[in-house]
């Protein structure tokens, strides 16, 4: 009977034990969705912020590894110039010579206007001199493309010489005295920062031009952005020597047009150098803006005041302007050319690039490259 009784409780404990086991299996199967979603959000949530510290720790290393970065030339250094001339250069130069105004300017925005012994012809009338490194205007002039004193550069001993493109036969006549020459050609802002990797190089200069170039680059950027959806503005730029000389489409000045957000009314001929046209065709292009090369000997009110050009909408509404010269010309190749494009943005696009950018944007460049305030000069 004890038996008996035993059996039938193991058996009821079974039954219950079973019961138990069943209703738990149910409830957790009820929940085995919200679990796994869980699950799923918890990892999801924990790789994105994984993706995330390894995003910033790489951004982090390479901004390290950047900083790290040693630009230093190591010397003999060898370089191909704008003439396509190797030239080997045993050690860092000391002693130079710049034959033409762009590359001098570029010199004094490497800071290495200290090392410079000669000058091209007529540097007392850079502005850019004046205001930045006046000790040029002091030192021996090489003369000019047009007339070049190959004589008196070499009676200045010096170790790298800097020339115009043209000038190749002085060139060769000095590096059979040994003397090393670069041969420069920055017709445009691409050659330009040919020309800034070049001497950059050859004079040990390599992470001072970087910063140049980047403030460059990030100047077209913030243009670009600017113009995306800019409307064109007709624009025609008037020569220095002539208001009836005007830049075409292969030149340095159209590009700067374009990049400002306008159109070259004189953008169908095609040429590299200035072309001359007549009142007549100015009319018929009725440009909405006239703008007059920096360095031009006329004025904004002899524009303004050429009964000839009475019937243009430019003059009608006042829309003549004069590219600054105050500093260098910003319509040419030289470091500040960029302040050329920012400048015309301003003017002709002022919704899109007020004035207050513009000044701050040039206040910032001369300051950086050419330590003067831009605007208490």
């Amino acid at each position: 009977m004890k038996k008996k009784i035993l059996g039938l409780m193991l058996a009821s404990l079974m039954v219950v034990a079973t019961a138990c086991s069943s209703t738990d299996n149910t409830a957790d199967n009820g929940n085995t969705d919200v679990v796994e979603q869980t699950v799923d959000e918890e990892t999801t949530e924990d790789r994105q912020t994984q993706e995330n510290d390894d995003a910033e720790e790489q951004d982090g290393s390479e901004e390290e590894s950047n900083n790290d970065v040693d630009y230093t030339v190591t010397y003999p250094v060898t370089i191909v110039d704008q003439a396509g001339r190797e030239v080997t250069i045993a050690e860092e130069p000391t002693k130079l010579v710049s034959g033409y105004y762009i590359s001098s300017s570029l010199l004094i925005a490497l800071d290495l206007d200290s090392k410079m012994v000669g000058v091209e012809a007529k540097a007392d009338k850079r502005p850019i001199y004046k205001l930045s490194a006046p000790e040029l205007m002091e030192l021996p002039n090489v003369g000019s493309a047009k007339n070049f004193d190959l004589e008196g550069c070499i009676a200045l001993e010096p170790d790298l010489v800097i020339l115009p493109l043209k000038l190749k036969e002085s060139a060769a006549a000095l590096e059979e005295l040994g003397i090393n020459v670069i041969l420069v050609n920055p017709e445009n802002q691409e050659l330009f920062l040919e020309m800034a990797d070049i001497i950059a190089t050859a004079t040990n200069t390599v992470e001072r031009k970087n910063s140049l170039v980047d403030f460059i680059n990030a100047q077209d950027a913030m243009i670009d952005s600017a113009m995306a959806n800019a409307d064109g503005v007709k624009v025609y730029l008037a020569g220095n020597s002539d208001f009836l000389s005007t830049a075409c489409n292969g030149m340095y000045q159209s590009d700067m047009i374009s990049n400002a957000g306008g159109i070259n009314v004189a953008g169908e001929i095609e040429d590299t150098y200035w072309v001359e046209t007549d009142y007549e065709q100015v009319l018929a292009w009725n440009p909405e803006y006239i703008i007059i090369a920096a360095e031009a000997e006329y004025s904004v009110e002899d524009v303004l005041n050429d009964e000839n050009l009475a019937m243009c909408d430019a003059v009608i509404n006042g829309n003549v302007y004069k590219i600054p010269s105050k500093a260098e010309a910003w319509d040419s190749p030289v470091p500040g050319g960029i302040l050329g494009s920012v400048w015309l943005g301003s003017v002709i696009h002022p919704e899109l690039i007020s004035a207050e950018q513009c000044d701050s944007i040039i206040e910032e460049f001369y300051e950086t490259f050419y330590d003067f305030k831009y605007s208490e000069n």
